[in-house]
């Protein structure tokens, strides 16, 4: 069972939130569409409406919730190297594709390395995202659920910054998605902050099919 220490949110904390999870922390984020850019070439993501309900889907039942169920058992481990290695090793085998397990494991290892700039992050290495964040996130005392809603809100803003260069979605329909997903984020970071390893699964299917796709597109901007 995951143990959840109560805390507030500091300045501090809030700071570094948005520090380590910002477009500009170099991680490379921007280079991964996370097999979106297959499903916009397929025509199957015209519009704002259906970007919405894609990544929506993706944060409840997909990939989303899984990271965020990974973050959380991380951030609970945090202070424990054999358990944070346990969590890092079945993280690292869940990917479904090569692409997607190369765009976890880089992102990861690349927040690491940025993340020293605070201090020897609990973990090292090829380690996949989520998990990374979760054990550094941990390790400072930033809150869970706060940490996590920072998480989710960068795993749907990085998707819709792909949907307005490929769709392509103006910034302020872009933006809107960002909103009208505000709530979802907010429901999923609760439900995570209180889960453990048990409630790992996932029913997004169609977006692990369109990642494995992407390794064989012939014309392609993103490396995910």
């Amino acid at each position: 069972m995951a143990i959840t220490i109560m805390a507030m949110i500091t300045d501090t904390h809030l700071i570094r939130l948005q520090t380590w999870l910002s477009p500009a922390f170099p991680v490379g984020a921007f280079g991964y569409s996370h097999g979106l850019e297959t499903v916009i070439q397929g025509g199957a993501l015209p519009d704002a409406e259906a970007t919405a309900a894609w990544i929506a889907g993706l944060v409840e039942f997909g990939s989303g919730w899984t990271d965020a169920v990974l973050f959380a058992a991380a951030w609970n481990a945090a202070g424990d190297p054999v358990a944070l290695a346990g969590v890092a090793e079945l993280a690292a085998a869940l990917p479904p594709s090569q692409e997607r397990r190369r765009e976890a494991l880089g992102l990861g290892e690349a927040f690491l390395i940025a993340a020293t700039a605070w201090g020897p992050p609990p973990i090292a290495g090829e380690v996949a995202y989520p998990v990374a964040v979760g054990a550094v996130c941990g390790a400072a005392g930033i809150p869970l659920k706060a940490a996590l809603a920072a998480f989710l809100h960068a795993f749907a803003a990085n998707l819709v910054s792909v949907a307005v260069r490929l769709v392509p979605l103006g910034q302020t329909q872009g933006v809107a998605v960002i909103a009208g997903l505000e709530p979802l984020l907010l429901a999923t970071a609760a439900r995570a902050a209180a889960s453990s390893l048990d409630d790992l699964g996932a029913c997004a299917l169609a977006s692990d099919i369109a990642a494995m796709r992407h390794e064989t597109l012939g014309s392609r901007i993103f490396i995910s």
